[in-house]
């Protein structure tokens, strides 16, 4: 199992297990990264952490400051799919993190970007 990325008229497929998002928030400018697992045909977030607090964006219950960053672990179940705006509104899309390196997505406005699980060799 892998990742499959569908931008627009463009699609990518990642043989990774485990991926990174980061962001910049669009109000407050502070860093914001979640950590995902593709597993079972689903995308599983497994932590995340935020640099401060602000408008939206307020650590849950539980969170625990640590070196700078709030960091917790979503209560969300399993997703079949994942769908980033891509606004062009936040000044540098998403950063998208894997042991196969990082891709920038999103950062013009535009349609969204899609995230799901997928067999990458049956998606070549």
């Amino acid at each position: 199992m892998g990742l499959c990325i569908v931008a627009g008229s463009k699609a990518a497929a990642l043989a990774v297990t485990a991926f990174t998002l980061s962001w910049t928030h669009s109000v407050e400018k502070l860093r914001w990264e979640e950590d995902w697992r593709v597993s079972d045909g689903k995308l599983q977030i497994v932590g995340a952490r935020v640099q401060g607090s602000g408008a939206g964006m307020d650590p849950p219950e539980g969170a625990v400051f640590d070196n700078g960053w709030w960091r917790y672990t979503p209560k969300v179940g399993p997703q079949g799919v994942l769908v980033l705006a891509a606004s062009g509104a936040t000044g540098g899309g998403w950063r998208l993190c894997s042991s196969e390196g990082c891709l920038t997505l999103g950062e013009d406005a535009g349609a969204a970007v899609i995230l799901r699980a997928c067999d990458p060799a049956l998606s070549r």
